[in-house]
């Protein structure tokens, strides 16, 4: 037989015979109430269908237990990482997350930001766009909310709390492998629009010139507005390539993105890039996106530690959550990577 349904908390306190204050305490914590009260709730949930309202039974208490995350892109396994091990950071220590997504739009990342504002998060894990964010909108959400930001940080922005990588010292990785294999690499950019990609081209001028070669960048301007990384990889190679240029130099890419698209302009010229491949064209990315392994060649990067990242960010997040917001000084954590050596690098 199928159990009756109840819709809301007070007809569910006539059906138990328990005061809706005490459901609501039980709700938020069973060890709230007595333990025989417990048990008689509990028995009696399971002889109905009821469902607690999610946001019900956190909006009067001091705190909804809920953590805010925008992410700028839902396209990329990077995030995806990222978000996974906030989520699971965040259940662990009773947490629940709501993620919003920029969609590469400055717009939609400020509604997000105000979303997360009047659904009275305990606090936010933003990861901004870029050039394109709005600065005051991220230190209105910090003014109003315990903050942290995460793998890239604004440079107007150095006095709050981060999580990320070090760039400095991947791409510095990255590069001295490149130079201790074969011919010191050009770095293919991406698109200046974020931070993250201008801390990486510069360290791989540093490393390069502290090695004694000479930097050399390509594929720094956007080339068109709607592409994706990928698409300026392949163009930016297809040109080189299609000049006669590049056909025996190691490459390395801003990201693993651009990477991809790398590999598929050596393909589209018979190229094949790799470490025991003739000619030696190598190609090598960063980040170790959830596909690398599995490109032909498979794709030599550079690990970001996404597990890391993201449960620093939630536990530091909660220090300042349970701290009301008073720190003395805004946190900076930085994560180093570890190299993947596969075949096209």
């Amino acid at each position: 037989m199928s159990k009756p349904r109840i819709n809301t908390m007070l007809e569910l306190s006539v059906a138990i015979g328990v005061s809706r204050p005490t459901l609501s305490r039980f709700f938020q914590d069973p060890a709230l109430v007595k333990p025989n009260t417990a048990k008689r709730i509990q028995e009696g949930l399971s002889r109905v269908e009821y469902v607690p309202n999610f946001f019900a039974t956190r909006m009067n208490r001091k705190s909804t237990r809920l953590i805010g995350v925008i992410i700028p892109y839902l396209n990329d396994l990077f995030f995806t990482k990222l978000l996974e091990s906030i989520e699971v950071a965040a259940m662990a220590s009773g947490m629940t997350v709501i993620t919003q997504c920029s969609h590469s739009d400055p717009v939609i990342e400020a509604r997000a930001a105000e979303t997360l504002m009047s659904m009275s998060v305990d606090g936010a894990l933003v990861a901004p766009l870029g050039d394109q964010s709005d600065d005051a909108v991220q230190l209105r959400l910090r003014s109003r909310l315990p903050f942290v930001l995460m793998d890239s940080r604004p440079a107007t922005m150095s006095n709050v709390d981060f999580v990320g990588t070090n760039h400095v010292q991947s791409t510095g990785l990255i590069t001295e492998y490149l130079c201790r294999v074969g011919r010191p690499p050009v770095f293919l950019a991406m698109p200046r629009v974020n931070f993250n990609a201008r801390e990486r081209e510069a360290a791989y001028i540093a490393r390069m010139t502290h090695l004694g070669h000479r930097p050399e960048v390509i594929g720094t301007e956007l080339l068109s507005s709607d592409w994706h990384f990928e698409d300026h990889g392949e163009a930016v190679l297809s040109a080189e390539f299609g000049a006669g240029r590049l056909l025996d130099r190691s490459i390395l890419c801003a990201n693993d993105r651009v990477a991809i698209g790398a590999i598929r302009a050596a393909a589209r010229h018979g190229l094949v890039p790799g470490r025991q491949a003739e000619g030696g064209l190598r190609i090598a990315g960063h980040d170790d996106y959830p596909l690398c392994p599995y490109l032909n060649p498979a794709l030599t990067t550079v690990a970001q530690d996404t597990n890391a990242i993201g449960r620093k960010a939630v536990s530091r997040l909660l220090e300042i959550i349970g701290s009301d917001g008073l720190q003395d000084e805004p946190e900076i954590t930085l994560f180093e990577g570890s190299l993947k050596l596969r075949e096209s690098a």
